[in-house]
């Protein structure tokens, strides 16, 4: 039978020869229900092309190192069957706004800047407690959504601010930012948003949503960025009015 075969067409690039061109690699498959992409990948590599290059771990999309743009849209291969797909021909490409080191592998370095300039861990100011801090079923619930954040990068991958502003500190870390700043253990002060007020920071978004349909776990990015502006709103409404206590 023919309608099992799909021809997997791969973006080949490597840096280290800036002299050749990318170009794709088409590779036939055939393909039974219930295949992963990425498991047609880990068979390309291991019984077609041993060159191909591509980043993998869990398989269970919790460590998002295998997103990539599947037929035009950026998902994790981990997760994404082939046999739905009515065209027997699937495109892979690198995630966009990266450079690519080699093949479907990019550079992840300027996505882990931007994360680490939103300090991603629980600030405290009072004393250690002698035992963990109590956390009530109603807080936690406040913060599910972005806790699901897998850093997969994908709505980096989708931003099309990042295209125009390469130092936009992007919708994953906006995320992780409303987490810590909506976390009942967190004592950050408000005064924290100020660093992200800017264009470069929370006023960059053009809230067109693509980091919503490019997000695997259902984190909604735009979500979190609506809600820092808010917040940031508040503590300048306060600041203004002497309102805003010892935050100064």
């Amino acid at each position: 039978m023919t309608d099992d075969i799909y021809t997997f067409k791969v973006l080949r690039y490597d840096a280290k020869e800036p002299e050749k061109e990318a170009a794709f690699s088409s590779y036939r498959v055939r393909v039974i229900p219930g295949l992963t992409v990425l498991t047609v990948l880990l068979r390309i590599r291991d019984e077609l092309d041993g060159t191909l290059a591509f980043r993998s771990s869990c398989r269970a999309a919790t460590c998002g190192s295998c997103a990539m743009v599947i037929n035009g849209k950026p998902g994790l291969a981990c997760r994404t069957q082939v046999a739905p797909f009515e065209s027997r021909t699937i495109v892979l490409e690198p995630l966009p706004n990266f450079e690519i080191i080699r093949d479907l592998v990019v550079d992840m370095a300027p996505f882990w800047n931007m994360y680490e300039r939103i300090s991603p861990y629980l600030i405290r100011h009072s004393p250690a407690p002698e035992k963990e801090i109590i956390q009530s079923p109603e807080d936690r619930k406040r913060i599910d959504q972005f806790v699901n954040c897998i850093l997969c990068a994908c709505c980096y991958g989708a931003c099309e601010v990042m295209r125009r502003e390469p130092d936009y500190v992007g919708p994953a870390a906006f995320a992780k930012l409303q987490r810590f700043m909506l976390d009942s253990r967190d004592e950050r002060p408000d005064r924290f948003l100020e660093s992200v007020n800017n264009g470069q920071g929370l006023w960059g978004c053009d809230t067109l949503l693509r980091c919503i349909d490019a997000c695997p776990k259902e984190v909604r990015p735009t979500d979190a960025i609506v809600g820092l502006r808010k917040s940031l709103v508040k503590y300048r409404i306060k600041r203004a009015f002497g309102m805003d206590g010892h935050e100064d």
